[in-house]
């Protein structure tokens, strides 16, 4: 290969003639410290999502080669390929398990941020955009369910957007934009298929973005550094030539340690979805029957807290109830603050939180033993 007489490679030259970028930004963003607690992956769970949805978004885009969003194709093109299309089961049944532990990724790193308080100021927009986050997820789980268009699934959908329709004001409005009409018909599952592979991507990325740069500015929490040191942006010393130096005993670099880290989670996160691939492969129901009800109607697993509330309470109430409780959840960082406002040593924040967790936790068990 081609050197120059500095012994820089020609390739190394070509680019830095067409891409001139300091190579020192990237050495500084790959020491960048990390607090010696995220070498643990509860406390490292925020790369689990991204690596999930990158699974999903392979896998999905080689489904859509084969889908076709109609009444007439959905069941159809899912059939063919579970049956036909080479490997194509295993594609279908790692973007479904990807899907189920990418909601249970998400749930857990906000039951972790929760719990450890990292919701607070400075970064209570930052849970906020976490919270857009998870209902983003969930989003791509109901659209996603409902694109099978087999018996279950297209009950589920007809129930699910039933339940959306009696929010207060724009539920009918909801309701329309759902399905295209007054009933699930036709243009729903072209309407889902929209929301599934392309307005839900892009709030999604839009959020990423907005996460990924809320960390950047606040930095990690500390988890044993005093309130007021969590409240600030983690600094560390310079040296006299102006890179960073920190404390190995506090901080780590951010490449190569947490990105060895983030790689293993993610070869660990392929072994398990290839096992669950291949021992628990995605399933397909009988076709949609618009005109035969089943017995049973579920939603997924992770909406089993909000249909057990429904089923416990007249359908105003419940909305009502969800509702309250999702606009708590949103905005819980200014909640909490007005507790400790009150009483700086109250945990009455933290118990409130337990308690729902229990709740939920009980209702998703309830449900799933009915």
């Amino acid at each position: 290969m081609a050197q120059t007489s500095a012994g820089v490679p020609g390739w190394v030259r070509f680019l830095r003639a067409r891409i001139p970028v300091n190579i020192e930004v990237f050495e500084e963003l790959s020491k960048e410290p990390i607090p010696n607690h995220m070498k643990n992956w509860w406390y490292a769970l925020g790369g689990t999502p991204l690596m999930l949805l990158m699974i999903q978004a392979a896998t999905g885009i080689l489904l859509t080669f084969y889908y076709r969003p109609s009444p007439e194709g959905a069941w159809e093109t899912v059939h063919k390929i579970s049956t036909e299309v080479p490997f194509g089961w295993f594609i279908r049944s790692v973007h479904h398990w990807a899907a189920n532990l990418m909601i249970v990724a998400v749930a857990l790193h906000l039951i972790r941020v929760f719990f450890t308080g990292a919701f607070r100021k400075p970064r209570e927009l930052n849970w906020m955009v976490g919270s857009g986050l998870l209902m983003v997820t969930l989003g791509f789980g109901f659209t996603g369910y409902a694109l099978v268009n087999d018996q279950l699934s297209f009950w589920a959908a007809t129930v699910g957007t039933n339940v959306a329709a009696q929010t207060p004001l724009i539920g009918e409005w909801i309701l329309h934009l759902l399905r295209g009409g007054a009933e699930v018909g036709p243009t729903t599952l072209t309407r889902f298929f929209v929301f599934h592979i392309g307005a839900l991507p892009s709030i999604m990325m839009v959020l990423v973005a907005a996460h990924v740069f809320l960390i950047r500015i606040h930095g990690v929490m500390e988890l044993d550094a005093p309130e007021e040191v969590q409240q600030t942006p983690l600094t560390v010393e310079e040296d006299r030539e102006g890179k960073k130096r920190f404390d190995p005993n506090r901080y780590f670099a951010f490449f190569p340690d947490h990105i060895t880290t983030e790689l293993m989670v993610g070869l660990f996160l392929v072994t398990v979805l290839t096992v669950l691939a291949i021992l628990f492969p995605a399933h397909l129901g009988e076709p949609a029957n618009p005109n035969e009800t089943p017995l049973h109607i579920k939603p997924e697993w992770y909406f089993f807290p909000a249909f057990r509330w429904l089923k416990l309470t007249p359908l105003w109430l419940g909305m009502a109830g969800m509702m309250t409780a999702g606009a708590a959840f949103v905005f819980w960082p200014f909640i909490d603050a007005f507790f400790r406002r009150r009483n700086p040593r109250s945990e009455l924040g933290t118990m409130i939180g337990a308690a729902a967790l229990i709740v939920v936790l009980v209702f998703t068990i309830w449900e799933a033993l009915a």
